[in-house]
């Protein structure tokens, strides 16, 4: 079978509390690694979408809205649907590992890498897409 989920792949979760927000495949483990024995990728997502901004509001106000929450997870691949969209984060594939999700301050640590990374991609236009929220 071809492997569609690949690294930098832009997926939706469509099962548990993440349910309809777009997140990156980080990783993947086809064959489940010991704690997890199912087949499932790591992924990196946005919790809560920047809101819209105008040329009318003030730089504080933009700066405030353009502000994004992101999460981490495990999950199994039976709970995301690729879409063919990809997204390329150099950046965050040293920082999120299997290791991360073991210490509560190395994901803190990994989440504020994330933010500074989804925010600047944010700012710099590119991806539009998968900075608005789905729509359903």
């Amino acid at each position: 079978m071809v492997k569609f989920i690949k690294t930098g792949k832009v997926v939706i979760i469509t099962q548990g509390r993440h349910a309809g927000k777009k997140c990156v495949v980080i990783a993947q483990k086809d064959e489940g690694s010991k704690s997890h024995s199912f087949p499932h990728a790591i992924v990196a997502g946005i919790d809560k979408y920047p809101l819209k901004s105008t040329s009318r509001m003030s730089q504080k106000k933009i700066a405030k809205r353009s502000k994004v929450k992101p999460f981490i997870k495990i999950i199994n691949y039976t709970h995301i649907m690729p879409t063919r969209y990809a997204l390329d984060l150099e950046s965050i594939k040293n920082v999120v590992s299997s290791e991360t999700f073991k210490e509560p301050s190395m994901r803190r640590d990994a989440k504020k890498v994330l933010k500074n990374a989804f925010e600047e991609k944010y700012m710099a236009g590119k991806f539009s897409w998968f900075f608005t929220p789905l729509r359903f």
